[in-house]
């Protein structure tokens, strides 16, 4: 059988779907199927071929249509959505049907009665921008149909788009029947900020009791003010969020109005003596959902209640926009990113854990440097960077050291308000074993950002080493409460286990070690204290082959090295301990 020929050749694309189908399936399964068919047989492919266009592919709630002509594209889109409109004007709003469209001009690929290509891609990727009974078009749509068609048109900035290559210039179509034939572009958006960009709105009185209000507002003040000490963020003053207040506004409205990329919204419900807080964060370029969480509390003290939350969110909000900003620009390669960029990826592989990607985050902090030689940040983390590869033995220690003490300097040289230039020096205190100094500086960040939880694990470590478990465990617990998914994790739970170590309650250090190497199986002084505690709880059988797997992945591994070449315990009992343990379980001098 002779196979099909693959043709390639410009064609504008148009993607469409129903707006939140998955709900409408839910709720009304067989009276959905039948409008959707009905709005199909009676509106949708007649108009289609009325405007010269194909339907290349059809899937439950979508479609993939191919026209010769970007006139014919916009102009069958423009008239669907508008007799969609008029079509769904007496429906209940929870029972209508609404297309979501994107129009995009591009390179296809025909191969039998399918389509490939960036063409395509992109036309999907701004059906899923555009509005319920909206339209998106890319740039090339615009230029083409430029005063042939009736509408206006919303400038909506540059998107980088998920799997595309190069940022995609996107415009809102609005039209209406009775304007003429020319563009007139609306105001435009708001240009994004370099950095993490968020609003935080009021949050909703779901009680039904007017005095919840004011608890209402208040979570969501103090939510911005305690943002706002995070100074790699860019967040939205009050004043400007609370216009929404009362409203039900559309996210990707609101983040173009207000010129942000992430949008919180929350709500407060009270029963009697019992308090729900719901929170959700929503990147509102793409309409993802990022983080949500429920938090459910008595009402004893309601400030206390309230600073609780306040922190709990803040602290969650911190680490889940590092992963989502790194998500967003994991598709560009190194040499396109901006300082910014640079650094947000550093963070990502430094919170892996591993010599390769410490390595990776080397490289990515020197070009934030080179494009921002005044940058705090980059040098606080090339400083924590150049530290981590002395814990894995991955550099010569003494040269190393020295590196991160200059990295350390130009840091709180540069930016002494910056948290992370004193996490920075923290942590080489810490492996100077110099705890006092370390437990400061990490005091000294999280003065400046009180939800730190980075700072307030470190801590943990650097308590548990200075023979205060007591006090390391309470900064660790505190760590872990207000970042219960941070990507170093497992170094909360290994310094846990260091603390407990410390007053022999090995079988808890072992629990808390089984869990960081769950997480983190390259963690290697996990794997050292796991095999200290087990020789502690008198399982010395078990603590051997810990030991001979370390010695696999890293030969170098040897008493003198990892048990007194750093971040030794201030204790000498605590020391003679740990080593007499490692001796057993076969680490070689």
């Amino acid at each position: 059988m002779p196979s099909e020929r693959v043709e390639r050749k410009l064609a504008a694309i148009v993607a469409a779907d129903v707006a939140g189908y998955s709900r409408l399936m839910g709720v009304d399964e067989e009276g959905t199927l039948a409008r959707l068919k009905a709005h199909r047989r009676e509106l949708i492919d007649p108009k289609i071929a009325e405007h010269h266009g194909r339907i290349v592919k059809t899937t439950g709630d979508g479609l993939l249509i191919e026209f010769a002509s970007v006139v014919d594209a916009v102009g069958c889109a423009v008239e669907l959505q508008q007799r969609m409109s008029a079509r769904n004007a007496g429906v209940p709003t929870d029972k209508r049907i609404e297309l979501r469209v994107g129009i995009n001009l591009g390179d296809i690929i025909i191969d039998g009665d399918d389509l490939y290509g960036d063409g395509v891609n992109i036309a999907a990727r701004l059906e899923g921008l555009a509005e319920p009974g909206g339209i998106c078009i890319s740039r090339t749509v615009l230029d083409h149909a430029r005063g042939k068609v009736s509408f206006d048109i919303e400038d909506w900035g540059t998107r980088a788009l998920k799997n595309i290559a190069q940022p995609v210039h996107v415009y809102c179509v609005r039209f209406d029947g009775s304007r003429g034939t020319t563009f007139q572009p609306s105001r435009p958006t708001l240009q994004l900020p370099d950095k993490p960009s968020i609003a935080v709105l009021p949050f909703q009185n779901m009680s039904g009791d007017p005095e919840q209000e004011f608890f209402a507002d208040g979570m969501a003040e103090d939510i911005i003010t305690a943002l706002s000490k995070l100074r790699w963020f860019f967040v939205i003053a009050r004043n400007s969020t609370f216009v929404y207040k009362g409203k039900s506004p559309d996210i990707r409205q609101v983040a173009r109005e207000l010129g942000v990329q992430y949008v919180l919204e929350g709500s407060v419900r009270k029963a009697s003596n019992h308090l729900r807080i719901t929170t959700q964060l929503v990147d509102a370029i793409t309409a993802n959902h990022i983080w949500a969480e429920r938090y459910d509390r008595e009402v004893a003290d309601v400030f206390t209640v309230q600073d609780e939350i306040t922190e709990s969110v803040v602290a969650a909000i911190e680490p889940q926009l590092y992963a989502a900003e790194h998500l967003r620009i994991q598709s560009k390669p190194p040499e396109s990113l901006d300082a910014w960029g640079c650094v947000i990826r550093a963070l990502w592989h430094l919170g892996r854990i591993a010599k390769d990607d410490n390595e990776h985050a080397r490289q990515l902090l020197h070009r934030a440097i080179l494009l921002a030689p005044r940058y705090a940040k980059a040098y606080s983390l090339l400083a924590v960077a150049e530290l981590s590869a002395v814990v894995r033995g991955s550099s010569d220690t003494d040269t190393a050291m020295l590196v991160a003490e200059q990295h350390v300097h130009a840091a709180l040289t540069l930016d002494d308000n910056d948290p992370w230039s004193h996490f920075s020096l923290g942590q080489l205190e810490t492996l100077r074993s110099q705890q006092e100094e370390a437990i400061g500086a990490y005091r000294r960040a999280i003065e400046l950002n009180p939800n730190f939880a980075l700072a307030h694990g470190c801590m943990g470590g650097s308590l548990a080493y200075a023979g205060k478990s007591g006090a390391a465990l309470e900064a660790i617990e505190r760590a872990q409460r207000m970042s219960p998914y941070d990507p170093f994790g497992p170094v909360f739970s290994h310094f846990a286990a260091t603390a407990h170590f410390a007053i022999e309650d090995y079988a808890k250090g072992a629990d808390c070690e089984r869990r960081a190497l769950r997480q983190r199986p390259a963690l290697l002084p996990s794997r050292r204290m796991l095999a200290a505690c087990l020789v502690g709880l008198g399982q010395v059988d078990d603590a051997r082959p810990i030991i001979s797997e370390l010695l696999k992945l890293d030969p170098r591994n040897s008493i003198r090295r990892d048990a007194y070449g750093y971040a030794v315990f201030a204790r000498l009992a605590d020391q003679e301990r740990y080593v007499a343990a490692l001796r057993k379980a076969g680490l070689p001098e």
